[in-house]
């Protein structure tokens, strides 16, 4: 078979895409930006997503998302590998959003959540008047929770993250964390009865 000479031919991926994490976070603690790059492109998704959860919208999400990768080449050199690179990640990217919703007082609102908690009720006008009628009193609720709890209810619930894992990511003891989810999810059931 002929091929011709006009035709395209699809470049080979990079290297860096068929090699693990762990040799993709040595190689970048060694200042290789393409394993770092590859590294953000497998996580950036996840990412972004836990930032917009957390501030609220997409504008901000990419803006601390961006800075939180910024930030994590710069400290690559410090991270130890103690848990896995996503974990350190989830981290920086929470703290960024957390300071990020101090510096921006009154709390940030929750408009694109509705979007990522359920798609609109399919059939009756009314259930999907009601299905985005209750979704507004959770956005609500949510902007109602302190900051920190917001974020450990997010990891929880939304990232579906275990206790240790968001102590590690927030910085607080697991019995912190596990205070904090608690408070939230009270303070939510309150909030949301009256949709139950």
């Amino acid at each position: 078979m002929r091929v011709s000479p006009s035709a395209p031919v699809p470049e080979p991926p990079p290297p860096e895409q068929g090699l693990d994490e762990q040799t993709l976070v040595v190689r970048a603690r060694e200042g290789d930006v393409r394993a770092f790059s590859e590294l953000a492109r497998r996580h950036q998704d996840a990412l972004y997503r836990l930032a917009l959860r957390l501030v609220g919208n997409s504008s901000d999400a990419e803006d601390a998302l961006q800075e939180s990768l910024i930030d994590a080449w710069r400290r690559l050199v410090r991270f130890r590998a103690d848990s896995s690179f996503s974990t350190w990640m989830y981290r920086i990217v929470t703290n960024r959003c957390l300071d990020l919703l101090r510096r921006r007082r009154p709390a940030v609102p929750v408009d694109q959540l509705a979007e990522e908690l359920a798609a609109p009720a399919a059939g009756a006008p009314e259930q999907a008047a009601e299905v985005d009628a209750g979704l507004a009193a959770l956005r609500v609720a949510l902007r109602r929770l302190p900051d920190e709890q917001r974020a450990c209810w997010v990891l929880r619930e939304l990232e579906g993250l275990g206790y240790a894992e968001i102590a590690e990511i927030t910085g607080a003891g697991e019995t912190a964390v596990r205070g904090r989810i608690h408070r939230a999810r009270t303070a939510l059931a309150g909030e949301m009865r009256a949709w139950r």
